[in-house]
């Protein structure tokens, strides 16, 4: 499992953690019932604390994108409840769009925005 993390960035490491882990399962880098590194080995992989690595685990498993399994660790595990996400992209695309609104981005360079990022991760 290959994660870049920033250590200079503003963002909290745990959150770097499970943004580039949302990412490698949109990507397809990661499969439903796939096993995420122990807390330890990823702690010790990157240089990082251990309480790091599980903030990040129980944000994911909160978020409906790991299960915490006592003999298999951290699994890929996808919580599909479809209104759910679209209420909480809702909620994170409104101030998103605002902020680009008051940056002068018209609605059809934002629409260009969503498809190009949209068709990177289908691979097109």
């Amino acid at each position: 499992m290959y994660l870049s993390i920033d250590f200079n960035s503003d963002e909290a490491i745990y959150l770097q953690l499970c943004n580039q882990i949302i990412l490698g399962i949109a990507m397809e880098q990661y499969r439903e019932g796939d096993p995420l590194p122990s807390v330890r080995q990823l702690a010790d992989n990157i240089g990082i604390n251990m309480h790091t690595v599980n903030k990040a685990y129980t944000v994911l498993k909160q978020e409906g994108f790991v299960k915490l399994d006592r003999r298999r660790g951290a699994v890929i595990s996808l919580d599909v409840d479809k209104i759910r996400s679209i209420e909480e992209l809702r909620r994170n695309m409104q101030l998103l769009i605002a902020r680009a609104i008051c940056k002068n981005i018209s609605r059809e360079e934002i629409h260009q925005l969503v498809d190009e990022i949209f068709l990177e991760y289908l691979g097109e």
